[in-house]
């Protein structure tokens, strides 16, 4: 049962990371905007947001280790599994301080590099994770996490390309749609993950019943 509860904390986490934006946008709506801010600026120094942020992210990042942790008890001799779960682990350790050590500066005035290398290295995680995971849990949750893959690594580049109006505080239309395109991709994955997880591990309970 321990291990069921953390493989729902898989689900959980992405519930809590799509409503932290929704609720910034409720309190905040005159800061927040969809489609031209990005979500690392609902944390930034001096954002409104960030006091609603912080704390619901700090649920997140704790949401998301518990997840690694109960990947890598379902993984029993799965190294694939194991390298995804490793992976997601470190994607909410290495997440777990960074609104408060690596947040990003206020829209247009510059200095991100500290947040921006955070950012990559937590992107690295994911993608191995995502990667190292499409090869863990057979051929229809392979192609799928192959198609994730690549629209994570798609939006991602998309955004890329307006994140530096984000310093010099040009203009990014759609800046927000495409980053939370990237992140959602992750997400929607996760959270498979997960349920295809609670069915194996019902399935294994079950053929342990039959057998004791």
């Amino acid at each position: 049962m321990s291990r069921r509860a953390l493989l729902v904390c898989g689900v959980l986490s992405s519930l809590v990371y799509v409503g932290i934006d929704q609720i910034a946008a409720v309190r905040h709506a005159g800061y927040h905007d969809f489609a031209s801010q990005t979500i690392s600026e609902l944390f930034a120094r001096g954002a409104p947001t960030k006091p609603l942020v912080d704390p619901l992210l700090i649920v997140y990042d704790l949401l998301t280790i518990a997840f690694g942790v109960g990947v890598w008890l379902s993984a029993r001799g799965n190294r694939a599994l194991r390298v995804a779960a490793a992976s997601l682990i470190a994607v909410g350790a290495i997440g777990l301080p960074g609104p408060w050590l690596f947040p990003m500066n206020l829209r247009g005035v510059g200095g991100d590099a500290s947040h921006i290398v955070v950012t990559g290295v937590m992107v690295l995680f994911i993608v191995t994770g995502m990667g190292f995971g499409a090869f863990a849990l057979g051929p229809r949750f392979r192609v799928y996490s192959i198609a994730s893959l690549v629209a994570t690594l798609g939006f991602g580049a998309l955004t890329s390309v307006q994140a530096k109006g984000l310093a010099t505080g040009e203009p990014t239309p759609w800046i927000g749609i495409t980053e939370r395109l990237c992140i959602g991709a992750f997400l929607v994955w996760v959270g498979v993950l997960a349920v295809a997880l609670l069915r194996a591990e019902g399935a294994w309970a079950e053929r342990r019943e039959v057998h004791a």
